[in-house]
């Protein structure tokens, strides 16, 4: 059987490293950990895993991001996967942006670049314990 999905999304590259590197030390094999540069890639990630029946369970969002911003990424997602727990991280998110995405998206919570590793650690636990 495969393991479930935490997805970041973040269009730089060094948040993405340092994402999965903080997500692989606190719970080291028991997920897989992929990345996307931009929504779209994301979008095209989901949709591959979805077909080979791989389940995403987590998705971390940076909000501003080339193209679409990660509040209507969540909210696209959603519409689709609404069992998919959803977390934005940002540095630039707008209160209305959040807002939307908690209503639209039943976004689970909300980071704020930088992060704490044992903010992101203790919000993906709770949130698993969600599923």
């Amino acid at each position: 059987m495969t393991k479930p999905v935490i997805l970041c999304v973040d269009d730089e590259k060094f948040v993405l490293e340092s994402l999965k590197r903080e997500l692989r030390a606190a719970f080291g094999d028991a997920y897989c950990y992929e990345v996307a540069q931009d929504a779209d890639e994301a979008l095209e990630l989901i949709k591959e895993l979805n077909e080979e029946a791989i389940m995403i369970i987590i998705i971390v969002s940076d909000w501003l991001m080339p193209g679409m911003r990660g509040d209507e990424l969540l909210i696209r997602v959603h519409q689709q996967f609404p069992n998919i727990i959803k977390i934005l991280l940002t540095g630039q998110a707008d209160q209305a942006a959040i807002e939307r995405a908690c209503i639209e998206a039943n976004l689970y919570r909300c980071l704020h670049k930088p992060w704490f590793k044992e903010e992101l650690v203790e919000t993906i636990e709770s949130a698993l314990t969600k599923l």
